[in-house]
């Protein structure tokens, strides 16, 4: 990144990336390098959810500006966020199995069992599948979605009549959780290579608060 600045030179820059890149060991070489070409810096922390996404995702951004300081503040969205709810498909889109299987995992099993006692025996939510949170291992459905990271991370429960069901989230549904236009088309690739990509993503709405804020 920068040898691209350093040759180009371009007016602004914007670098992405998790909270914790500031306790990088070199960081601050990164700031004072980067100062070095002239560049004024300013670092926000923001959460997608602010910014009309549906899913509550803080990042790390650095900007720059060869002419002046950038904005201190970026603004968010007027209202709140939608809700992982939003980013579902229509029942019987996807194919579900049965939440209580012989093959499930016992931990998943104890997270499911975690939502049940607090919002009831035939309630839909959405469980951490793969890797662990601190928040239980699952979340309800009207608050945005948790981070979506590079692995197939979140699976749906929902009760259908009889017995409740379990399948992951699709991606589609992921796409719109990191706000992505409907038009919007991932290329060619397996399923995985197409949820890392979302994961490594980076919010649309997100960036285009960011660039506005530079250029006004």
């Amino acid at each position: 990144m920068v040898d691209y600045v350093r040759h180009f030179r371009p007016r602004y820059l914007v670098v992405e990336n998790v909270v914790h890149m500031r306790s990088w060991r070199r960081y601050e070489e990164l700031l004072r390098c980067l100062q070095s070409l002239g560049y004024h810096l300013r670092e926000h922390v923001l959460d997608a959810s602010c910014f009309g996404v549906p899913q509550s995702r803080r990042r790390l951004i650095l900007v720059g500006d060869r002419n002046r300081r950038p904005p201190r503040d970026i603004a968010p969205h007027d209202s709140a966020g939608p809700t992982a709810a939003s980013v579902l498909d229509p029942t019987d889109t996807w194919k579900t199995s049965p939440l209580q299987h012989r093959r499930r995992a016992r931990a998943i099993l104890q997270r499911a069992d975690r939502a049940f006692a607090k919002l009831g025996p035939t309630a839909s939510f959405l469980l951490v599948y793969y890797s662990t949170d601190g928040c239980g291992g699952w979340q309800k459905l009207d608050c945005p979605l948790r981070t979506v990271t590079t692995v197939d991370r979140f699976a749906l429960v929902a009760h259908d009549g009889q017995e409740p069901r379990m399948r992951m989230l699709q991606v589609p549904e992921l796409a719109r959780a990191m706000g992505m236009p409907a038009d919007f088309v991932l290329p060619t690739g397996t399923r995985r290579d197409q949820i890392r990509l979302l994961g490594n993503g980076v919010c649309p709405p997100v960036m285009t608060a960011v660039v506005n804020a530079l250029t006004a």
